[in-house]
C-alpha cells in the first residue's frame, strides 16, 4: 500500500497492485485497473517510486544490487 495526497489535500491510501498507469497532464493521474482515475499531488516519479518500494517490500521485485557490486560465485 501506498500513502499519497489527492488535490483537495485528503490523505489516500492505495493498493499499488491496482495502478495501471501513471501520466502527468501536469497534474498526475493515476488510472487503475478498473480504468477509475485519481489525480494526486505527488509527482509521476515519486509515485513511481512509492509503488517500487512496495513491490520491492513484498517480494514482488527483487532488491536492486549497488552499482560496482559483484556476483558472488
Amino acid at each position: 500500500m501506498i500513502k499519497l495526497t489527492k488535490l483537495n489535500n485528503q490523505k489516500i491510501t492505495l493498493n499499488a497492485m491496482f495502478i495501471e498507469r501513471i501520466e502527468s497532464f501536469p497534474d498526475t493521474t493515476i488510472t487503475l485497473v478498473n480504468q477509475k482515475k485519481l489525480f494526486v499531488k505527488e509527482t509521476e516519479d515519486e509515485v513511481s517510486q512509492l509503488a517500487t518500494q512496495f513491490y520491492q517490500s513484498i517480494g514482488l521485485i527483487p532488491l536492486q544490487r549497488e552499482v560496482g557490486d559483484q556476483d558472488e560465485s
